[in-house]
Order: structure tokens, then C-alpha cells, then sequence
């Protein structure tokens, strides 16, 4: 499958992942030491929701509008208030008209001794993307393919932070090869927090990928813990659009998993589609 950032810009999977891309970055920003943000697949980096391209699926109909929608506890509004502000900075008249891909999630929770590097391949989304980030001197936009920066870029001289793997899957052996370039780069970098992003459309080979990783994580030293959450607004069926999104957390926060279990629930509602909406929230075998 090819799941492209600029047609599903504001999704449920996006409002997912970036949700817990917040709360981790959170986190990070608790000790005053510094910290860096590598996207291995970064996108655009900003998202027109008026464009022909996120016109064309309308997801974010279904995902952020009705989350900024949504009437959420205290306790859920305060933990995704991070996530939710930089999507109100974007839109400063209160109307959702853009939407901020991961690089500029990530680039809104960083204090300045934080630096992020966001790769991107594909000539239009980079260019979009250094546009967006002109003149940033935290920000780095890399003309790299992100399964060679993967391995290159750790460890960081910071040696805090956080790695985004988010790649398009639209080659076919794209999970066994995530794997694969997880594996190499958590054996240069066991200590850092990796966020990878999948599309969970067959049982077997998400399944297969959530041991693969976990796996790799037990094997290193220090040993490292792996969460993976899974999130779905309907039944997935084969031709039907994604319908469940998939996150593996290596070297997780000790307070996401609790918080996520605040967060989801109170989530289920606004973004189920068509009958009551789902989540999983396990730590995977090796």
C-alpha cells in the first residue's frame, strides 16, 4: 500500500501519532539537558486542507476537526493541549485550514538548545518543507532517503532524543525492511526513543514487525522495553481505507503508558466511524 502524507494530512492515524510524538516530547522537556528530534520520512511539513490532495480523502474531516471538537475532560485536554496548540497556532482564526505534519509538531516543543533533523527524498515535500523551516537554526532539512539516515544520524551528540520512522510503505518488503533498519540503528543507539508508525492492515505482518522490533529491543544493552499501541475507528476490510493505525514505542517515557490510557478512551468516540471505535495497548513479546 502507499500511504503518502499530503492525502491523509489531519487524520485519525495523524491525530494518533502525533498525540504521543507530543506527550514524549513532553517528557523530554522535564530535564534541561539537550535533546534532538530525527524524521526519518518527514513529509511537506505543512498541509493545505483546502489542497486537492487532502480534499480528495477528506480524513481530517474525521480526525482533527472532530477532535478540536471534541469535549474532553480536564485531565485528556490538559495532556494533549501541547498537540492541539500547535494545530491552533497554524490556524490562528480558529478555522482548520492547515495542518502541521510531525516536523513542525516536533519543531513546536523544542526549547533552544534543541535541534531537529527532518529527511525527505521526494524533491517536492522537501522543498515545501525547507520552505516552511527557512532561516530555522534548530531545524535541519536533509536530502537523504530515510533508511539511509537512519543509521547514519545516531547517536546524536545530544544523546537524548527521539527517532520518527513513518515511512510511505509503498514497497512491498517496506516492514521487513523497517525492521531491518530498526535493528542497526538501535545497536549504535539502545538509549534513545524510537516512534515507528505502520499501517495496520494485515494482522500477520504488523504482528511480524511488533515482534521483530521487540526483539531487537530485548537483544541490546542496556536493555530496551517496546509499547505498542493500536488504534482503530472501524472494521478493517482489503479494499477499504486504513481504518487502523499501529505505533511501536521503543524505550518509552514511564508516564506515556499510563497517560495513554487516560487519553484513549476519551478519543474513541469522536473518531469511531460507523460503530464504536477500539484501541490496543500492549507490551509485545519478543
Amino acid at each position: 500500500m502507499s500511504y503518502r502524507h499530503a492525502f491523509h494530512a489531519g487524520s485519525f492515524a495523524d491525530v494518533i501519532k502525533h498525540i504521543v510524538l507530543a506527550r514524549i516530547l513532553s517528557y523530554l522537556q522535564d530535564k534541561p539537558g539537550a535533546f534532538r528530534v530525527i524524521d526519518t520520512h518527514a513529509g511537506a511539513g505543512l498541509y493545505d486542507l483546502e489542497g486537492d490532495e487532502a480534499r480528495r480523502g477528506g480524513e481530517w474531516l474525521t480526525g482533527i476537526a472532530r477532535v478540536m471538537q471534541a469535549r474532553l475532560s480536564n485531565e485528556v485536554a490538559a495532556l494533549t493541549k501541547p498537540y492541539l496548540d500547535i494545530v491552533r497556532a497554524f490556524n490562528p482564526r480558529g478555522e482548520l485550514k492547515t495542518y502541521p505534519g510531525s516536523p513542525l509538531i516536533a519543531r513546536g516543543l523544542l526549547r533552544p538548545q534543541d535541534r531537529l533533523v527532518a529527511c525527505e527524498l521526494e524533491p517536492k515535500a522537501r522543498k515545501a518543507l525547507i520552505d516552511v523551516l527557512r532561516r530555522d537554526a534548530q531545524a535541519r532539512v536533509v536530502d537523504l532517503d530515510g533508511w539511509v539516515a537512519l543509521p547514519a544520524f545516531v547517536p546524536p551528540k545530544e544523546r537524548r532524543g527521539l527517532v520518527l520512522i513513518d515511512p510511505p510503505f509503498e514497497a512491498k518488503d517496506e516492514f521487513e525492511r523497517l525492521a531491518e533498519a530498526f535493528s542497526e540503528a538501535f545497536a549504535k543507539w539502545p538509549t534513545g526513543i524510537y516512534v515507528i508508525w505502520y499501517p495496520a492492515k494485515s494482522r500477520r505482518a504488523t504482528d511480524a514487525l511488533a515482534q521483530a522490533v521487540a526483539q531487537a529491543a530485548a537483544a541490546a544493552k542496556p536493555q530496551g522495553k517496546c509499547l505498542r499501541l493500536e488504534f482503530s475507528v472501524a472494521p478493517q476490510s482489503t479494499d477499504a481505507p486504513l481504518a487502523t493505525t499501529g505505533l511501536l514505542i521503543v524505550n518509552p517515557p514511564f508516564t506515556l503508558q499510563g497517560e495513554l490510557k487516560t487519553i484513549l478512551p476519551e478519543l474513541e468516540k469522536p473518531l469511531g466511524q460507523g460503530g464504536a471505535a477500539r484501541f490496543r495497548l500492549e507490551v509485545p513479546r519478543p
